[in-house]
């Protein structure tokens, strides 16, 4: 991020700066004229080709109807063949190459040989350049910003020689409740997916109700709804292989209400026939870190990890010498959930 570290970065603000930051960037949801918390650093025009080691910009890769930035990351040396392809779809405010970095997955990428692709929101489609998650037009199939997502996905795919069975998504707050749009409209392009401090399937369809609904969740709606609005959100005439899902959620979140990921919990595992009460709770973790799975021990379908003490942010354990540090929305845990969602899709040991 640009701009006075002090003004940005978690690691340099008191809890209650940080939080009055995250609801003002919350509100811009409901006043679209509230001008963005952060200058925006000036960006490069797209590479002519994919730069390896280096966030490049592609183009041409279909008619974008969400009109997002496509950005991708290749590590320096070769890919070896039917890598998988992880989509990380940043959070309000966050910039998506920043956001790649400083939550560790340039780092994971390096590591075992995938490529990222990083979209991106712009801010003549949201001033807080959250992706538009509740806007009914641009999650369900076939439209906008969904639409966009996956035309990078079959471009970048088909530019690295991905494996097609090895696609996966993550994303945080906006990108986070998009992500969980996403895996229901396209539950056969993905294999997987995380989602950070997100938002339920269907948990609004316009503005107000997604600021409503991000402070406190539908008390009312139960499980059967909940798996509902995913059933109907997918393509009609197939029967779907779900993908696996984690959920990642900080107890001292103010921006999103913790009872979301409960509900998120609650929408997959339903959605995979899985009885609430079947889930399984890991025992022996550190203090104020909880961890339920709901599925087959060895191959869990859903898993929920809340963590106390944190608030709305992304989960990364500072110093592990995979880039990985502090950053608005980023925040040290001391826990790396990238690596843990790394291991649950089983990409690596």
């Amino acid at each position: 991020m640009v701009g006075d570290p002090k003004k940005v970065c978690p690691a340099f603000m008191s809890k209650s700066s940080f939080l009055r930051l995250m609801l003002r960037t919350a509100r811009q949801l409901v006043d679209p004229a509230q001008p963005a918390e952060e200058a925006r650093e000036p960006v490069p025009g797209p590479a002519k080709r994919v730069v390896p080691g280096r966030v490049t910009e592609m183009t041409g890769f279909g008619s974008n109807p969400g009109e997002l930035r496509m950005l991708v990351y290749a590590p320096a040396v070769r890919l070896p063949l039917n890598a998988p392809l992880i989509v990380l779809l940043h959070g309000c405010g966050q910039e998506a190459a920043a956001f790649a970095g400083q939550a560790g997955w340039i780092g994971l990428a390096d590591r075992i040989g995938a490529a990222l692709l990083l979209p991106e929101q712009q801010s003549t489609n949201s001033r807080g350049r959250c992706f538009n998650w509740f806007h009914p037009a641009d999650v369900r199939r076939g439209r906008g910003e969904a639409v966009s997502i996956l035309q990078m996905v079959n471009a970048a795919a088909k530019k690295f020689g991905s494996d097609r069975s090895r696609i996966f998504i993550v994303g945080l707050s906006a990108g986070g409740a998009m992500t969980a749009a996403l895996l229901a409209a396209y539950p056969g392009v993905f294999n997987a997916g995380a989602i950070v401090a997100g938002m339920p399937v269907g948990a609004a369809q316009n503005l107000p109700m997604a600021v409503l609904r991000m402070r406190q969740a539908d008390p009312y709606k139960g499980r059967d709804a909940l798996a509902e609005a995913v059933r109907r959100s997918a393509p009609a005439h197939s029967q779907n292989i779900w993908p696996r899902v984690s959920i990642w959620q900080g107890e001292d979140d103010r921006v999103v209400d913790p009872a979301n990921a409960v509900q998120l919990a609650a929408q997959w595992s339903a959605v995979h026939g899985l009885p609430e009460a079947s889930a399984v709770a890991t025992q022996g973790l550190a203090p104020g870190r909880h961890h339920r799975t709901w599925g087959p021990p060895s191959r869990p379908l859903v898993e929920l990890w809340t963590l106390a003490g944190l608030g709305h942010g992304y989960p990364i354990e500072a110093g592990r010498g995979d880039g990985s540090e502090p950053g608005f929305a980023v925040l040290n845990a001391g826990l790396s959930a990238t690596d843990h969602i790394a291991r649950f899709w089983g990409i690596t040991e």
